[in-house]
């Protein structure tokens, strides 16, 4: 059996396998001190996703409190098409749905914790849902960390404050989300194909999950065609963008320090 080491990701090791049968896996393992009950949530998230059948993921081939086999996906380019491919296939995502608002378990954000299982009334209002499970949430985060200074604890309880009024006009059905797409959780194959990996899923607002394609540099305008012909945005989008940027900011705060500081207060300002 060869073995190579896969470059990217910062939270597992990663490796590419050649097996005996000239097949290729890839294999993700737990790192010293990290929180093994970050792979099982991993597997459970992709499985959820192929239960759907929407979306291109990963097949899990074996997995354990310590590792994920994958099925191995070789890399390639965008072709054109592609991203408008991509971009139908997420709408599809969004119109597989779900009883309630959270996930059957908590998971991670990257290497936080997310928290999903609600109460019985948040798992019907994804407003009080987004407020309690997202936003305040990663507000005591940071509070826990010392992050949180006077002024981001009193625009968050302001900005919580106006949720409903905010949110108002846009409820809809629980949607299946990846939960964390930007373009470093997204692959293209050898045909052009494009996956998605690295998810931290949750039956949610499809806006949210919208919204972090756009944090760090977004998709291609492509992506947004292909998602609209099939499950059009709601009228508005652009203006409820940054109340689901914040989640993603703060989580970042919490990880990563007070780079992210400028970027939470000046929408937390807005409001």
């Amino acid at each position: 059996m060869d073995q190579s080491r896969a470059t990217g990701g910062c939270i597992a090791d990663a490796q590419i396998l050649r097996l005996q049968s000239g097949r290729r896996v890839f294999l993700k393992q737990a790192r010293p001190g990290q929180d093994r009950q970050m792979l099982h949530a991993e597997a459970q998230g992709l499985r959820e996703l192929r239960r759907s059948q929407t979306v291109r993921v990963p097949e899990l081939i074996a997995g354990a409190p310590d590792f994920l086999l994958l099925e191995y996906i070789p890399s390639g380019a965008a072709r054109p098409g592609s991203y408008h491919q991509l971009g139908r296939q997420f709408a599809r995502l969004h119109q597989f749905r779900g009883s309630r608002f959270g996930f059957s378990e908590d998971n991670f954000l990257g290497a936080s914790p997310q928290s999903n299982r609600a109460e019985s009334a948040e798992q019907r209002n994804w407003c009080a849902f987004y407020a309690t499970h997202r936003l305040e949430f990663q507000g005591q985060l940071a509070e826990q960390k010392g992050w949180a200074t006077p002024e981001l604890r009193r625009g968050l309880t302001r900005l919580l404050e106006r949720l409903p009024e905010l949110l108002q006009g846009t409820e809809e059905p629980p949607s299946l989300l990846h939960g964390d797409l930007w373009s470093g959780n997204h692959l293209m194959d050898a045909e052009g194909q494009g996956w998605l990996i690295d998810p931290a899923v949750y039956y949610g607002h499809r806006e949210a999950d919208l919204a972090m394609t756009t944090l760090f540099g977004g998709f291609p305008s492509e992506f947004y065609q292909g998602y609209d012909e099939v499950y059009p945005r709601l009228p508005g989008w652009q203006q409820r963008e940054p109340l689901y940027h914040l989640y993603h900011l703060l989580n970042h705060l919490n990880l990563f320090g007070g780079s992210y500081a400028g970027q939470i207060q000046r929408i937390l300002s807005r409001y």
